[in-house]
């Protein structure tokens, strides 16, 4: 049996977007501090968060398929070497977010205004961008990152203490459905508990985001929308969060198959 199949092509695609989305989302606040419309920008970050929280709803029992799938006799090995699969390609969509960041933060800026014109209406916004004369005026926004980009960004700047705890929580919700699942093979007698495991380990992940990472950012673009801080800090909050995010992803390789066990071992002591 090949090791990349048509169902783990899907899972993996599914995962690059939701990913590439999440880190997008980041941007949301840049272009919010640029036009001045925070509370707007906000919804905009809340809604993509949602979505993206949404499909990864999707990602569980699609990736279960794959333990069900796997040949019996290098079970072990052979789901092993298909999650990492997984986890690399989430390091991709991270990639493939920060390869669009500078493209996202004009289309964000202008969807914050229009949103902020159709009264909060999602949908509106929608049906006036998807369509043929919206999707020709994007092109207007596309611009690839510079090192320009970087500029009066340095070590002082940079939130060094944000950058840890983001690397932890995303290389935890990384793992999260991978190491339960992948858990239910090592115990089968608890499979059930240590899949249903998934939900725990990603909803302190979500919790731990909520509680120390969106609060600063909320405020750090307060301030600097009130010009009480200068927009380079607002510049090196992004550049940390897309930049932990990635190297969260890569930790979750190696963090991976001990996770698995330590679920496992909870599995038991439920």
């Amino acid at each position: 049996m090949p090791l990349i199949t048509g169902k783990l092509m899907i899972v993996a695609i599914l995962l690059m977007v939701v990913t590439a989305i999440e880190t997008l989302a980041y941007a949301t606040r840049i272009s919010g501090a640029r036009v001045k419309l925070m509370a707007t920008a906000i919804s905009l970050f809340s809604t993509m968060v949602i979505i993206s929280r949404f499909s990864t709803m999707f990602q569980q029992p699609l990736t279960a398929k794959l333990i069900a799938d796997a040949p019996v006799k290098f079970k072990f090995t052979f789901v092993e070497d298909q999650y990492r699969i997984l986890i690399g390609v989430i390091s991709i969509g991270v990639i493939l977010g920060i390869i669009l960041f500078p493209t996202f933060i004009g289309i964000f800026s202008r969807a914050i205004v229009q949103l902020s014109k159709e009264r909060g209406s999602i949908i509106s916004l929608v049906s006036k961008w998807f369509n043929l004369k919206g999707m020709k005026s994007l092109r207007l926004y596309v611009r690839l990152p510079r090192i320009y980009d970087l500029k009066g960004i340095t070590y002082k700047t940079i939130p060094k203490r944000l950058f840890v705890v983001n690397v932890a929580i995303t290389a935890i919700y990384t793992v999260g459905v991978l190491a339960a699942l992948y858990a239910s093979l090592l115990v089968p007698e608890y499979a059930q508990a240590a899949a249903m495991s998934s939900g725990i380990i990603n909803g302190v992940a979500t919790i731990l985001l909520t509680l120390f990472i969106d609060p600063q950012a909320s405020v750090l673009a307060d301030r600097v929308v009130k010009k009480e801080c200068n927009y380079i800090y607002l510049k090196s909050y992004s550049l940390t969060m897309i930049s932990s995010k990635f190297v969260g992803t890569l930790v979750a390789q190696v963090i991976f198959i001990p996770a698995a066990y330590y679920v496992a071992w909870f599995a038991k002591l439920l």
